[in-house]
């Protein structure tokens, strides 16, 4: 298991400053939820953590900058799953899952049968092995978000960056994508750093969240800490009624403005 943290990190993109100075962590096995408006910076912070943008500070994993990393020893701690990933349309389930053994497949080489077995229990693990000779483009959306988790399984990192994994699902597959993240997180001690639109499900399957405002960290810790009526207000310009649970976890309600 491994430990993730983001320090004094700060991001331009053409220029124009995207990230000022975010700090945050999780521990080994936690899951960590970025929330915020349109435009806060969380997919940016995402994408530093992956590698993909340029970056001022620190990501540490157990300590070690990234950076220091080879690009190979650090795809194969880190797995990132994109907002809108892109699934080659004649390609197989199978094929794509395979795909994530990439960074332990010799450059010169193929997979091999630890490679084949390793991707076969992705399948398994994410209940589409019955499809696995599907060609990607017959799939629904929710089997497509199964199929992006099992190649990110595949590649056996110990941290997982998820940006919106539910997006473009309805309610029930958004349920289903959370549930099964959440077991990958219980059951193989993976690390996960995702963003999460919807507040109440960041609240109830986050362990921690950091709430982003133009860049910059408004609020951090337990959701009951961060998931106030009055924070909300302040960084969504959103009426809302906070209520707890059955699990004793924040449920956000917008409130209707008088007509």
């Amino acid at each position: 298991m491994t430990a993730l943290a983001v320090q004094e990190v700060t991001v331009s993109l053409d220029r124009t400053p995207v990230l000022h100075g975010v700090t945050c962590a999780t521990a080994a096995g936690g899951w960590l939820a970025l929330i915020g408006p349109n435009g806060a910076g969380k997919s940016t912070l995402i994408k530093a953590a992956a590698g993909l943008v340029p970056y001022r500070g620190a990501i540490r994993l157990d300590g070690t900058d990234v950076r220091s990393l080879r690009l190979r020893d650090r795809a194969r701690l880190i797995a990132y799953v994109p907002q809108e990933p892109v699934l080659p349309p004649d390609m197989t389930v199978e094929e794509y899952v395979l795909l994530g053994r990439t960074p332990h497949v010799g450059y010169l080489g193929g997979p091999g049968r630890h490679d084949r077995t390793r991707t076969a229990a992705a399948l398994e693990r994410l209940d589409i092995a019955r499809f696995a000779g599907r060609r990607l483009a017959r799939l629904s959306g929710g089997e497509r978000q199964r199929v992006v988790l099992a190649r990110a399984l595949a590649t056996e990192a110990r941290v997982l960056l998820l940006d919106e994994p539910t997006s473009m699902l309805d309610v029930g597959h958004q349920q289903q994508v959370l549930e099964l993240v959440d077991g990958l997180r219980k059951d193989g001690g993976l690390t996960i750093l995702s963003t999460l639109h919807d507040l109440t499900a960041a609240g109830q399957y986050a362990d921690q969240l950091v709430l982003l405002d133009e860049g910059r960290v408004a609020a951090s810790g337990a959701a009951a800490a961060v998931l106030t009526a009055s924070l909300i207000e302040a960084v969504y310009a959103a009426r809302v009624s906070v209520t707890t649970g059955q699990d004793g976890r924040p449920v956000i309600s917008p409130i209707r403005g008088p007509r």
